[in-house]
This record gives structure tokens, sequence and C-alpha cells, in this order.
């Protein structure tokens, strides 16, 4: 097909605030090289991680919740970003145009990626990229994946708004429930459960026919409960010990250590986020003397998202997207998520004319 010479996003002009987001109707189409794909964004998910990477949170010299607003440097997954970036993790597209050497996809179906890409090298088995970080992402009409981390959705019943809510935070969370090896019947408690993550985790543990406890403010406990969960904690409930064999953990903060203590004696806690702060304390002793296992979350390993990819096409996941807004409103949407003012996903869109 032809295409235009220029499209329209956002770019991340520096780590900072809204403000360094910056709309453009110039932005030059990426053209799809070798083993690449070009991929028309009908849907992109708003994500905690994309407001991480904006403020440079990912540095070690920050120390702060992401809601501090602390701006640091070098704050990528990887280290230092390159500006201009389209950031934007969370993808639903169709293909338009296909790089050399590139089969399996038809012009016009419709994908979707992890966020998180498997790049494994010799001296880092467990490397990834992430889109959005490492290289251009979804917060544009049009942007370029490598073909091997892109998974043909054209048979699921779900909406595009609804698979582009899913690859983060439902891949995380299935990522979580696998590494934590949750199974039927396992007591499972999950922070943050309103989230896009935590929501997600409730959901699919659910499913796998776990009994779910859920944390979350007492105005999303209904909305909770209807994912799966069959006790609602308010976020700073006192917790009881020795009562869940798995804990699903975004939240971190001043309270992390009571997690620990939570666990039956084996338990396992994974971790994948921090959104109430990175620094956290908590007592040795709870953690060796109950045999705790502690696995931090964020390496995806292909299957997983194979496994998500499958469930999104059977449609047997359906996500809570409790709004939607234009890409040029991302300002209005990354406030909204902070504010935590929706339960489940925010969900933006590239124009008006996006399927």
């Amino acid at each position: 097909m032809d295409l235009p010479q220029t499209m329209s996003g956002v770019r991340l002009t520096a780590h900072g605030g809204p403000e360094a987001l910056v709309w453009s109707d110039s932005i030059p189409i990426p053209r799809p090289r070798a083993g690449e794909v070009l991929v028309r964004v009908l849907a992109a998910g708003v994500n905690n991680t994309d407001i991480n990477t904006r403020l440079g949170w990912y540095s070690s010299a920050v120390s702060g919740a992401t809601s501090d607003a602390e701006v640091g440097q070098q704050g990528g997954w990887s280290g230092a970003l390159d500006f201009p970036r389209i950031q934007g993790g969370d993808l639903c597209g169709r293909v338009v145009a296909l790089g050399s050497g590139v089969e399996g996809f038809a012009l016009g179906a419709r994908v979707t990626c992890p966020i998180n890409q498997p790049e494994p090298t010799v001296d880092n088995p467990r490397g990834f990229v992430a889109l959005g970080s490492e290289y251009d992402g979804a917060f544009a009409e049009y942007c370029v994946v490598p073909a091997r981390h892109l998974r043909d959705v054209s048979a699921s019943p779900l909406s595009a708004v609804e698979i582009a809510a899913m690859p983060c935070a439902y891949g995380t969370a299935l990522n979580l429930l696998t590494r934590a090896g949750v199974g039927p019947g396992d007591k499972v408690l999950v922070t943050g459960a309103s989230g896009g993550v935590g929501l997600a985790a409730v959901q699919m543990a659910a499913q796998i026919g776990a009994r779910v406890s859920a944390m979350t403010s007492g105005a999303k406990a209904e909305v909770v409960r209807a994912m799966g969960a069959t006790a609602v904690l308010e976020r700073d409930a006192a917790l009881p010990a020795a009562s869940y064999d798995a804990v699903i953990d975004v939240v971190g903060g001043p309270h992390w250590g009571d997690l620990v203590k939570a666990l039956c004696p084996g338990g396992r806690l994974a971790v994948s986020g921090a959104i109430a702060g990175p620094m956290v304390g908590f007592d040795l002793r709870a953690l060796y003397l109950a045999d705790i296992t502690i696995l931090g979350c964020t390496y995806q390993p292909p299957e997983v998202f194979d496994a998500l990819v499958a469930m999104i096409n059977a449609g047997t996941l359906r996500p809570l997207v409790s709004k939607t807004y234009l890409l040029r409103d991302i300002a209005m949407a990354q406030a909204d998520f902070m504010a935590k003012r929706y339960p489940g996903k925010l969900v933006l869109i590239p124009t008006e004319s996006s399927e």
C-alpha cells in the first residue's frame, strides 16, 4: 500500500513531567527493515511503566514512589534512553508492510506483541528490550516491530481496545503467577488488585482455581470481587500471618515486610512493581526460618506470552477497560491513571478513525 511520509504521535523529549510529552503531526513514518513489520496502531494501553520511564524512575538514584514525581536520569529499562523516544508498550494494530524475509503475516492481520521482548545473549540469557523504551513504541499512528516478537490475534473475538489493554498487564500477571507456581487450591494474595496487573492476576488466578484474596480500596472492592476474588482487604489492612501459599505484588512500599510474614512456610512472593516505593525493609528471619522464596519477575519467556495469546484468541479472558482517550490527550490519561480514578485499564486511540 502507498503510505504517507509522516504520522501523528507523541514524543518523549526528556525525562520529566507531562510537559516532556510533545505532540507532533510530522513524525516520519518508519519503514520496516529486514525481519521487521510495520504496524498501524489501532490502540495502545496506558501503563505505569510508561510513566516510570518518562520520570526516569528506573534510575537507582530515585528512591520514592512513582507518585512522588521524582525525576531521575538514565531511567529506562536498560539505562539511558535515546531522545526523542516514542513510548507505548501496549500494542494492538494491523500489519501494513513487511520487511524483507518476513513470512507468516498477511497484510491486514491484527497483531500484538509483548512489552518485554526476549533478546537473550551469551552473557545474559534473560536479556530483553522493551517496546517504547529501547525502541519506538505504540504512542503514534505507526510503529515497527521485529516479526519474531509479533503474534497474530486476528481470530480473537476481543476488540482492538481490549487487546491493547492486555500485553503489559496480563503478560506481567501471567508471568507472576507462572513464576510463583500458582495452581488449583492455592491461597493467593494479590496487592494493587484494582489496577491493570492486579486485576489481571485476580482474574487469571481465579480461572486457575486458586482461592484469591485481594488488596484494594473499598470503593473498588466489588470490581475486584467480580473478577474472581473471594476476599477483599483494604490496602493498609493488617495481614494474617502464615496464611497464603503465594503473594503477587506490584506495590512494594513501607508495608512490604508484612507480605513476607503473611506467607505460609515454603510460600512464594513474586514481585513485578513498586508503585508505593522501591525501598523496603523486612525481618530476614521471617524469610529464612519459613523457607520463603522471593521471585523478581520482569523477563517473560516466549511461552508465557504465547499462552496469553492463546487465551486472547480463544476469548477466555476479557479485560476491564474503564475509559479510552485520544492519543493527543495522553497527559489527561496518565493523570487519571496516577490518581487511581478508574479500576482496570485505560487505553489510548491514535486517531478518531481508528478501529
